[in-house]
């Protein structure tokens, strides 16, 4: 059963309580941002930095992709604070 199905019939009465439910849709919307993220930084700093794929990183590359999360991280990081500190 899925976590969104309801208790099935064959005599279960345990129910998601309003809280079980919200904790539980707030950690499915957490993962998938953090998939999101991880998969947009790893599409535009790859396609900043990486200008020959190959089997391995030049010392260049390496160092692009570094700079590159770091600042994505940190722009991101602003970003959400900024809204944070807007919907007090």
């Amino acid at each position: 059963m899925d976590s969104f199905s309801s208790p099935s019939s064959t005599g279960s009465s345990s129910k998601f309580s309003p809280e079980d439910l919200m904790d539980q849709l707030k950690t499915q919307l957490a993962q998938a941002y953090a998939e999101e993220f991880l998969e947009t930084v790893r599409g535009k700093c790859f396609d900043k930095c990486i200008t020959k794929p190959g089997s391995s990183l030049s010392g260049s590359e390496d160092s692009c992709i570094s700079r590159c999360v770091e600042r994505y991280i940190e722009a991101t990081g602003i970003v959400g604070r900024a809204l944070f500190n807007q919907s007090r």
